[in-house]
């Protein structure tokens, strides 16, 4: 059985460009991360597709999840990659730098602890907030508040995971930065109730 460390954990088959890993972090089998950053204690199952994306601390991401698909070129008189992709098919001696740049400028952020589900896909420049939920198979085309369930294709709201109070007071915990140690000697609070936990740590 395998045991997550200070190194991250990458599954066979795995294209990795231009991205770096926090701690305890796991990347499935045959995901391709490009100009990415994954927190501390995030995962992704088999067979998803990372671009251009900053993912927080302990991030829930199932397989075949597509977060951050990049554009094609819609306003030129063709859409096919030849106009960008230029030296692959001999008709320039560099690659459409700009419009990769402009690529990497629409940045999609996956907040602590969301949960990404099975086959869902995240659009380019979305923000999924701390703790929210996206159903699996949806597809994301605005930010997402904060423990915020939504669903569907578009996805769209279906509940708030907590109250107010209590989604207020576990943002200003952020326990997703606690130390490992700190989480640990902790363990088991994450087991009760939320407002349990909430009352014995919130200190506003």
């Amino acid at each position: 059985m395998k045991k997550l460390s200070q190194e991250p954990f990458i599954h066979d088959g795995c294209e990795i460009v231009e991205s770096t890993f926090g701690a305890y972090t796991e990347m499935g089998a045959f995901n391709v991360i490009e100009n990415s950053h994954i927190g501390d204690y995030a995962y992704t199952g088999p067979n998803c597709f990372v671009q251009n994306t900053q993912v927080g601390k302990f991030a829930n991401i199932a397989a075949h999840v597509r977060i951050g698909p990049t554009d094609h070129p819609m306003e030129r008189p063709t859409q096919h990659h030849f106009t960008y992709r230029r030296k692959m098919y001999g008709f320039d001696e560099v690659d459409d730098v700009s419009f990769f740049e402009a690529r990497k400028q629409r940045v999609t952020t996956i907040g602590h602890d969301a949960w990404i589900g099975h086959g869902a896909i995240i659009m380019p420049g979305v923000t999924i907030g701390n703790g929210a939920v996206v159903g699996a198979g949806s597809i994301v085309t605005k930010d997402v508040a904060p423990f915020e369930i939504v669903v569907g294709v578009p996805a769209k709201k279906v509940r708030n995971r907590f109250s107010d109070e209590v989604i207020q007071k576990l943002q200003e915990i952020g326990w997703w930065h606690w130390s490992h140690q700190k989480i640990k000697d902790n363990f088991g609070d994450f087991l009760q109730d939320t407002e349990a936990f909430v009352d014995k740590h919130w200190e506003g």
